[in-house]
């Protein structure tokens, strides 16, 4: 009798709490979460939700821009070096896309759309950036995770906006963190400085407007300018 009660005490639990008991398929993958204190399930393990598409952040990224192209950032591993020390992590990509806003001859920002991990899979946004270097705007396209999409709302990301490469983006210094998803935070602000650093180097610096001149500028300080020096 008891062995028939605790069976059937067993098929109602499996019946009513799927989401922790359902076994993930053979040869899947088997993620712990810390947080959870269980392993992710299959469903978690393969949530996407969908913000908007690459060509909807684009519209928003240059949206004044006559025209829009799309030029290829090549990293040789001496730049790829240099970036990695500007920004203080390593990456895997050699190569990124860059949309340029343009409008008769004159350079209105520019756009990348970037993949980095959050707390166990990527998450995709496209970061804005400006003609002078200060990023203009974040989207995320795609959230991968089961928690932590509140990385995507206006009222979190609006603080990356006017963010230059002179600043930490770092949370605790300039980034206010979301509790609960603090691997997500992390993960959009180094992106952020990823994409700020390599306009700065490719474009930026090329043209005469980049960090060592604005640093420059900074250096020499606001009485100098009074008297014209």
């Amino acid at each position: 009798m008891f062995s028939y009660l605790g069976r059937l005490f067993a098929c109602f639990l499996i019946a009513t709490v799927p989401c922790l008991t359902t076994p993930l398929s053979a040869g899947a993958e088997k993620v712990w979460d810390n947080d959870l204190k269980r392993y992710l399930t299959e469903a978690e393990l393969n949530h996407a939700e969908v913000f908007m598409s690459e060509d909807e952040a684009v519209k928003i990224a240059l949206p004044k821009s006559q025209r829009i192209r799309k030029d290829v950032i090549q990293l040789t591993q001496e730049k790829k070096d240099l970036i990695e020390q500007r920004i203080g992590w390593k990456f895997p990509e050699e190569t990124f896309e860059v949309y340029i806003g343009e409008t008769g001859d004159k350079i209105d920002g520019y756009a990348m759309v970037h993949n980095t991990i959050g707390k166990h899979k990527h998450m995709t946004y496209m970061v804005g950036v400006d003609a002078t270097g200060a990023c203009s705007d974040v989207e995320l396209l795609v959230f991968r995770e089961a928690r932590g999409s509140e990385v995507g709302r206006k009222r979190f990301n609006v603080q990356y906006e006017g963010k230059t490469v002179l600043d930490p983006i770092r949370i605790n210094k300039d980034i206010i963190n979301i509790t609960g998803a603090t691997m997500s935070v992390r993960s959009i602000s180094a992106g952020v400085k990823r994409v700020l650093v390599l306009v700065d180097e490719f474009y930026l610096k090329p043209a005469g407007l980049g960090s060592d001149t604005l640093a420059a500028k900074k250096d020499k300080g606001f009485l100098p300018s009074i008297f014209g020096n």
